[in-house]
C-alpha cells in the first residue's frame, strides 16, 4: 500500500469536525488546528498533533483541508499573519471545504498559484454526523492534475466524488443547493405557520408534511428539528445559511439575473440573525415567522 500523503486539518467545526474525524477514522492522523482551541482537544488521541497556528499545522504538510464559516475566516487562515500561504511549500495542495463566492474562490486559487500553491475546491453537501461517518457528497472543482494530484483525499471524504471542472463550479454547485435547501425552510415555516394560524395543531403540520410526497430527506429532518425544538443544536447555523443565499444572490446579479424566491428567503434570514438568533439551527426560520411575522417585517412593503 502506498504511503497516505500527509495532512493538515484547519477549521473544527461541524463539518470541518467531521471530515477530520473521517480521516483520523481511516488512518490519516492528520495535523489539526482549530481557532478556538478547545475544539482541537478531543482530536489529541487520533491527530498526529495539535498546532499552534495555521502556519504550523502547514509545516511537512503535503495537503491543507480547510472548511471554515466565510471569506473573512479564509482569507485569515490563508494569508493572514502565522497563515498557510507563508509556510506550504510550493507543490502543496489546498483543500478548501468553504462555502465562498465563485468570484472569492478564483481570486484565493491565482493568489495561491502565484507562490507555487495548488487549490481544490471541494464543496461537501452533507451534515456533521454524514461528512464523520464518510456519507458526504464532494463536488471538486480545479485544474485537472491538482485534482488528481488529491484524489486520494478527496476519495476517502465522501461516498461520492463529482468532479465539475473548472475552480467556480464547485461554489456555485453549492449556492446553488443551498439556495434550494434556504428557499425551502422558509416556505415550509410560511406554511406551518398559516396552518397553525388556520387552527390546526402544530405538532400535527409538522408530521404529516414529513411524511408526505411533498417533503424530502432535508425537509422532513428539519420538520424533526422543529418538533422538538432543537434549535439550540445546529446542524447548519442560520447566520451561514443567511450568508449562502446572500452569495447567491449577489453571484446571480453578476451573471445579469434576478433571484426573487432567493432573495426573500435571504431577507427572511437577516432577520432572524438580526434578532440574535443567527447561531441556532437554520430551523428556527419558523420562530422567526412565528414571532416576528415573517415577511410583514422583511423590509418590503
Amino acid at each position: 500500500m502506498s504511503k497516505k500523503m500527509t495532512v493538515a486539518c484547519l477549521g473544527l467545526g461541524g463539518m470541518g469536525g467531521g471530515l477530520a474525524h473521517r480521516l483520523c477514522e481511516l488512518g490519516w492522523a492528520p495535523v489539526v488546528w482549530n481557532r478556538s482551541a478547545h475544539r482541537a482537544v478531543d482530536f489529541a488521541p487520533v491527530a498526529s498533533r495539535i498546532a499552534a497556528t495555521p502556519a504550523d499545522a502547514a509545516d511537512g504538510a503535503e495537503v491543507a483541508l480547510i472548511s471554515l464559516a466565510d471569506e473573512k475566516a479564509v482569507e485569515a487562515v490563508l494569508f493572514g499573519p502565522d497563515g498557510l500561504a507563508e509556510a506550504l511549500k510550493p507543490g502543496a495542495v489546498v483543500i478548501d471545504a468553504s462555502t465562498v463566492t465563485p468570484a472569492f474562490s478564483r481570486d484565493v486559487t491565482r493568489r495561491l498559484a502565484e507562490i507555487g500553491v495548488g487549490r481544490v475546491e471541494a464543496n461537501v453537501i452533507a451534515n456533521p454526523a454524514q461528512a464523520r461517518g464518510g456519507d458526504a457528497r464532494v463536488f471538486a472543482a480545479g485544474e485537472p492534475e491538482t485534482v488528481a494530484r488529491v484524489r486520494e483525499v478527496l476519495v476517502a471524504l465522501g461516498r461520492q466524488l463529482v468532479e465539475l471542472g473548472a475552480i467556480g463550479t464547485a461554489s456555485t454547485m453549492k449556492l446553488v443547493l443551498n439556495s434550494l435547501l434556504g428557499a425551502q425552510l422558509v416556505s415550509l415555516a410560511e406554511a406551518v405557520s398559516y396552518g397553525e394560524k388556520a387552527g390546526l395543531d402544530r405538532d400535527l403540520l409538522l408530521r404529516t408534511i414529513a411524511d408526505s410526497a411533498f417533503s424530502s430527506p432535508v425537509m422532513s429532518y428539519r420538520c424533526g428539528v422543529m418538533r422538538e425544538e432543537r434549535y439550540d443544536r445546529p446542524t447548519f447555523r442560520a447566520e451561514l445559511m443567511g450568508k449562502d443565499l446572500r452569495f447567491a444572490v449577489g453571484d446571480a446579479a453578476g451573471h445579469g439575473l434576478e433571484l426573487p424566491v432567493i432573495a426573500t428567503a435571504e431577507r427572511r434570514y437577516q432577520a432572524l440573525v438580526d434578532s440574535g438568533r443567527g447561531g441556532l439551527d437554520a430551523a428556527a426560520i419558523l420562530l422567526q415567522q412565528l414571532t416576528d411575522g415573517g415577511a410583514r417585517n422583511d423590509g418590503q412593503a
